[in-house]
């Protein structure tokens, strides 16, 4: 990562504090949402949403013996720590801009406060493998990540993008035109539009990666269920946990947006949050959203 990364140190930690939340304080303003207990917890909730819809933590054909391994946008550190687990011959990092991983991690995990979208510290041609997830609403160059990823893979690594396009979908009809979930949606791609962010750029990934240079460029789409309507127990589960994320990130997710891009108060987003609350337990309304699986790997090797 950058030359100046910092260790998790006092400085760091002091966090900034904004209409109730709290926020990172390395690159204050870089990324839009918050980083306090409730966050981690939701994070925490998503990962295990995509572990019971995907059954692995990755689907890039690492091989055998992996040595070095990078998660950008660690988060909670809870997918590198569970990779380290699994991998006890790779070395494992996670990059975050909150030092908000804990203490004690399998010996092979490490976590660095720094940003992915300054250039890296570590040599070229360095990692089999570097995967992120969940990272479309932070990242404001993709083409530059993209090509930072390509030039600290070793040759024949890969690239995995672990991504949820916000958005509902539906394919039987059940979801009207004035859905609530869809207006919110909308208001808050559009609010982080005006911060530099492209909430869409899930559906333009697997071209970016292909534009990139990589090679053997696979893309997997599961379906999110909103709610517990599906019929598969399975799936039943993962659109309880997966409401349960979008409702408990309501207020996280549309405050720093719509106050920092929109100009809202916080008694607007406040007010407005309480319409859209409700339209997220309609079980009539068969609706989902997309988690594409886009895998790359560097030529060589």
């Amino acid at each position: 990562m950058a030359s100046g990364s910092s260790s998790l140190s006092s400085r760091v930690r002091d966090y900034a504090f904004e209409n109730g939340r709290r926020y990172h304080r390395f690159r204050e303003g870089q990324y839009n949402f918050p980083n306090d207990d409730s966050e981690q917890e939701r994070e925490d909730l998503k990962h295990a949403t995509v572990m019971l819809c995907c059954q692995d933590l990755h689907f890039a054909p690492i091989g055998p013996n992996p040595q070095n391994i990078l998660d950008i946008g660690t988060g909670t550190g809870i997918w590198a720590i569970e990779m380290g687990d699994k991998w006890p011959s790779a070395n494992i990092l996670g990059v975050d801009l909150s030092p908000i991983q804990p203490d004690w991690v399998p010996p092979n995990v490490k976590f660095m406060v720094d940003d992915v979208e300054s250039p890296w510290l570590k040599p070229e041609n360095h990692y089999d493998y570097i995967h992120a997830r969940h990272t479309v609403m932070a990242i404001k160059d993709w083409p530059n990540l993209m090509d930072s990823v390509y030039d600290h893979l070793k040759p024949g690594g890969w690239f995995e993008l672990q991504e949820i396009h916000h958005y509902p979908y539906c394919h039987d009809g059940t979801m009207p035109p004035d859905y609530g979930v869809s207006l919110f949606w909308s208001t808050v791609i559009s609010a982080l539009e005006r911060l530099g962010v492209n909430f869409n750029a899930t559906l333009l990934l697997t071209d970016m990666m292909i534009q990139a240079g990589f090679v053997n460029v696979s893309t997997r789409i599961f379906h999110i269920p909103i709610g517990t309507w599906p019929k598969n127990k399975v799936l039943k589960k993962v659109g309880l946990y997966w409401r349960t994320i979008l409702i408990d990130g309501l207020q996280p997710i549309a405050m720093g947006p719509l106050t920092r891009g929109l100009g809202w108060t916080r008694d607007q987003v406040e007010v407005w949050l309480v319409e859209v609350r409700k339209s997220y337990f309609d079980n009539h309304i068969h609706s989902h959203m997309p988690l594409y699986i886009i895998c790359g790997q560097k030529p060589g090797g």
